[in-house]
């Protein structure tokens, strides 16, 4: 058995891990943003081609699926580490946007999107929202996340494949029959436990396939290599490696996944 002092020693201890983790989470996309930036001002916009938006896309949709998860769970630390991915990653799109390698009608749904949630997450997080419009936004994340995902993956592979909007769609349209369902009532409870599991499950899959956007750029043009710094690769595997105790001690498997794989 810990007793109350052993275990508010290690409450103390991990939360100051996970807060230390934001100094790299900090700098995390700050060398990318850099060097995206001097090449902009030189003109080499080619050179932004190298940072797929897709990939990022998924990063930033998994920052902020978790966000609103640790925002309601009142985690301080970690809303602030899902924060700055949110922002950091979101300074990166617009730079591919400002490149065109980043179609004009994806970032402006995407800066909706981001603005949107940032608001909304923190109203929550200082008790301010109405509980009707933190639902209407959780279902919103997650019939987002469960489009955005599979339609992602496709069209990671284009033109190797061909184009298709079919597999968000049949997900998008799975996704509201599962939320309707669970929120009418019509789903046991165990079910209504798993929709509402969703998001969070979401936002790691669209962090696992964020590298796998990365390393199929890479295969496809390796030159492209050279618009990528790999100090932000490290910055990242640093700041998720001192998240690890938190998630240990907090038992949460949502943070453990972020660690590990974020």
């Amino acid at each position: 058995m810990v007793s109350k002092e052993d275990f508010d020693e290690w409450d103390s201890l991990t939360a100051k891990f996970a807060g230390a983790a934001n100094l790299p989470f900090l700098l995390l996309q700050l060398p990318q943003i850099i060097l995206n930036a001097q090449n902009l001002l030189a003109g080499n916009k080619a050179a932004l081609f190298a940072v797929p938006w897709l990939g990022m896309l998924t990063g930033l949709l998994g920052n902020l699926s978790l966000l609103s998860y640790f925002a309601k769970k009142r985690e301080t630390e970690a809303v602030f580490v899902q924060t700055l991915g949110v922002i950091s990653t979101y300074i990166v799109i617009l730079q591919l946007a400002m490149a065109e390698a980043m179609p004009l009608p994806q970032f402006v749904v995407t800066s909706v999107v981001v603005g949107f949630g940032l608001v909304l997450n923190f109203l929550n997080y200082f008790s301010l929202l109405n509980e009707v419009v933190w639902r209407s936004w959780e279902d919103f994340i997650t019939i987002g996340g469960l489009a955005v995902l599979p339609q992602v993956m496709w069209s990671t592979f284009v033109p190797f494949i061909p184009s298709s909007i079919l597999p968000g769609t049949l997900a998008c349209t799975t996704a509201i029959v599962a939320v309707v369902m669970a929120r009418t009532g019509k789903l046991s409870e165990q079910g209504i436990k798993f929709v509402g599991s969703m998001s969070g499950w979401t936002a790691t899959l669209l962090f696992m396939w964020m590298p796998v956007a990365q390393m199929w750029t890479n295969y496809l043009n390796p030159d492209n290599m050279k618009g990528l710094s790999a100090f932000s690769m490290l910055l990242g595997m640093i700041g998720n490696g001192l998240l690890i105790p938190r998630a240990l001690f907090i038992r949460d498997l949502m943070c453990w996944n972020q660690s590990i794989i974020g």
